[in-house]
């Protein structure tokens, strides 16, 4: 008997966790897009008004991979080109986040980060998670796979 009960107490704990995990994974997938809807009004107003430090999200068209930036922390870094045709680096640190492997030319890539201006059209940055725990968590997300 006791070993019926122990049983049926695992099994509800066990249904417990998978039932908060799928829930968890839909609001982590509903707070992703909300991001991204939200953000594109401000990712073009900082690039029209030449903004900078702003926390934007978006998604564009990879249009070229560039090297790793090793100087300092390692960045992966590719050019992105937006619905509006304007173009942003992407610096993903690789320190702190995975690496997108198998990025292509072509290969759409959705982001949420902070925005710089410079006079090729801009920089996204902070497409990672901090350590500290002081700055909003930003991330990538290509093929399905989100990177942070």
């Amino acid at each position: 008997m006791k070993k019926i009960v122990v049983i049926c107490l695992l099994g509800l704990a066990l249904f417990g966790f998978l039932d908060k995990k799928v829930q968890t994974t839909q609001i982590v997938k509903n707070v992703y897009a909300g991001y991204v809807v939200d953000s594109d009004n401000a990712l073009q107003n900082a690039i029209e008004n030449k903004q900078s430090n702003v926390q934007v999200g978006g998604s564009g068209e990879v249009i070229k991979i560039l090297a790793d930036d090793l100087k300092g922390s390692r960045h992966q870094r590719f050019i992105l080109k937006i619905a509006s045709g304007s173009t942003l680096l992407v610096a993903h640190n690789i320190d702190l986040a995975p690496r997108i492997d198998g990025l292509t030319v072509g290969d759409t890539v959705e982001f949420f980060g902070v925005y710089e201006f410079n006079n090729k059209g801009g920089v996204i940055h902070w497409t990672h998670h901090d350590p500290r725990g002081q700055h909003q968590s930003g991330w990538l997300k290509h093929n399905g796979n989100v990177y942070k």
